[in-house]
């Protein structure tokens, strides 16, 4: 059984089987987010196996890497044209001071990155294209 800890506003430490993970959850009653191991999950969503979560695709089946929530952009790790792998950090974001790295969903090449340190993003900001 799973023990849940309250450790700071909106921030939960969910202890499972010996392991830890730290779980933020924010977001109104109307649209409430978790974000836990650079995963985005939305109440209501359904996110189907296989299916990148936390952005969407676009014609020509770009990828957009979107913003969880109002946050500011702490580091840029990513440029045009560079190729990265399922699971590297591509943007890490402050919110709530905390940090939220946004990760690559897959194998794929940067198309654009459209923000730069220092910013202040907004929810479905679109941060990072992928290709």
């Amino acid at each position: 059984m799973a023990t849940v800890t309250q450790i700071g506003p909106g921030a939960y430490r969910v202890e499972d089987d010996g392991k830890q993970v730290v779980v933020f959850v924010a977001g109104t009653a109307e649209d409430r987010w978790a974000f836990c191991n650079g995963e985005i999950y939305r109440e209501g969503e359904r996110h189907d196996e296989g299916r990148p979560k936390g952005g969407h695709y676009k014609d020509g089946g770009h990828y957009e890497l979107t913003s969880p929530m109002p946050a500011t952009v702490v580091k840029v790790l990513v440029a045009p044209g560079q190729a990265v792998r399922h699971g590297d950090t591509l943007i890490v974001l402050e919110a709530m001071k905390m940090e939220l790295p946004i990760r690559a969903p897959s194998d794929a090449v940067v198309q654009a990155v459209n923000c730069r340190e220092g910013e202040l993003v907004q929810p479905e900001r679109t941060l990072v294209e992928l290709a």
